[in-house]
């Protein structure tokens, strides 16, 4: 019996962003559900890496059948590693170097989702970490974030003036471009796409405060609704709108894209590009009830990428 050569696949892992632990979670989860019998797996990290040289040297060596992107944050988000293996002809799951850098700018994406008639909070970019005086068109709460960092990094919800400064000068630290938003009172909802598809939608329940860093990674912190309690109607409305602007953006393959809503409107937050796959994540869950397992979703993810890639040769 002639054994069929196994597809060498390369994980990244792990990086140099604030959220180098959560990839290294998802990185793991990823080889292990990876059929050991069909596939050749190797965990890289860049920050174990001398320089990105070093990075696609090592990559290169390996000749991979695909670079599963297991990485979160800027560094693995906003379009370097997808323009540096785009450079050097190499295949990589999710979406491509220039929609991964539009949606990683939370201001942009927010601008683009407008144009297309999607509901967005009232929003501010600031160019200084120090505010004197809001608009007249802002009230308290309001959300204080960086507009391109991931997993809540960064973000307070802000309840009076005197909090405001210390949580512009909190979020600085991640990115000097701050964004402020009117908060959204009502529900946190999510709609996970997989290749033309919108799969069911995901409310976020925190059992306390927010769905901040801890609540999204700490077990039991946060319920989580899978179909969420919507009418029919409302759930084509929010699957629609996030299909709509994950494709304007220019992204492909598989994301998720987040939601407020205040009863009334679906409120559009951001697209995420490389949607976490740890035991608490949500587009994991919202796979499983379209019936995917976690091992189906990630094969069904190698190949729409595959085929993305050929495409583009």
């Amino acid at each position: 019996m002639i054994m069929k050569k196994k597809k060498k696949i390369i994980v990244l892992s792990g990086g140099h962003s604030e959220e180098a632990e959560v990839s290294k979670i998802t990185a793991s989860e990823i080889a292990i559900a990876l059929d050991k019998y069909k596939f050749d797996v190797q965990i890289v990290d860049p920050a174990e890496l001398a320089s990105y040289s070093e990075f696609i040297k090592e990559i290169q060596k390996f000749d991979p059948y695909i670079v599963i992107n297991g990485l979160h944050g800027a560094e693995g988000e906003d379009g370097r590693l997808q323009a540096l293996l785009e450079l050097h002809h190499v295949p990589f799951t999710g979406s491509n170097s220039r929609s991964s850098a539009i949606a990683m700018d939370k201001y942009l994406s927010g601008i683009i989702a407008s144009h297309f008639h999607i509901s967005v909070p009232k929003h501010l970019l600031l160019q200084s970490d120090n505010v004197k005086k809001l608009p007249k068109q802002f009230d308290f709460p309001l959300v204080v974030k960086p507009n391109d960092s991931g997993s809540s990094v960064g973000i307070s919800i802000v309840k009076n003036m005197d909090e405001l400064n210390s949580s512009i000068q909190s979020a600085t630290k991640w990115n000097k471009k701050i964004l402020i938003e009117e908060f959204i009172a009502g529900r946190e909802l999510t709609v996970t796409i997989l290749g033309n598809e919108a799969l069911p939608v995901v409310e976020i329940k925190p059992k306390n405060g927010w769905y901040d860093y801890s609540n999204k990674y700490t077990k039991g912190n946060t319920i989580y609704e899978v179909p969420a309690k919507l009418t029919s109607r409302q759930t084509e409305q929010l699957q629609t709108q996030a299909l709509l602007i994950f494709k304007e953006l220019g992204c492909s393959i598989y994301g998720r894209v987040d939601f407020r809503f205040n009863g009334e409107n679906f409120y559009f937050l951001e697209v995420n590009t490389l949607p976490g796959m740890t035991p608490l994540s949500l587009t994991p869950m919202a796979a499983k009830k379209r019936g995917l397992n976690f091992a189906n979703l990630i094969e069904k993810i190698i190949e729409l990428s595959k085929e993305n890639f050929t495409k583009e040769l």
